[in-house]
């Protein structure tokens, strides 16, 4: 399994707004250092971005497994979220949109499984 570690000016923020924008769910015990939130069976660790971290990686682009993109394009959207790419029907039989988080870092929501097979 990989979980992915995001940085953010504002952590406390950006939880806030995955949130309701994504449908993360906090786990108990984190703190604005590191945090972990879960999607499904995924998982995303969350903390402070640090002006002197060797270990700063920008923005990302992350790719999340959902059941019904239209009605989490629909979430998305409501709370907020810049949807970067409207929902598509993809070549390769995949439903999804992309949305930006308040700090950059790109989501794309949709069907395509490849552990499914």
């Amino acid at each position: 399994m990989i979980i992915p570690t995001l940085r953010y000016s504002d952590p406390a923020a950006a939880m806030d707004f995955l949130e309701r924008a994504f449908g993360f769910e906090r786990r108990p015990g984190g703190t604005l250092e590191h945090s972990e939130l879960t999607h499904g069976r995924g998982m995303v660790m969350v903390g402070s971005r640090k002006p002197d971290d060797r270990y700063e990686t920008g923005k990302a682009v992350t790719y999340v497994i959902v059941g019904d993109p239209d009605a989490h394009h629909d979430r998305a959207k409501a709370a907020g979220a810049t949807i970067v790419m409207e929902l598509t029907d993809q070549p390769y039989g995949s439903r999804e949109f992309a949305a930006e988080d308040p700090e950059g870092n790109v989501w794309s929501f949709g069907t395509y499984d490849p552990l499914s097979n």
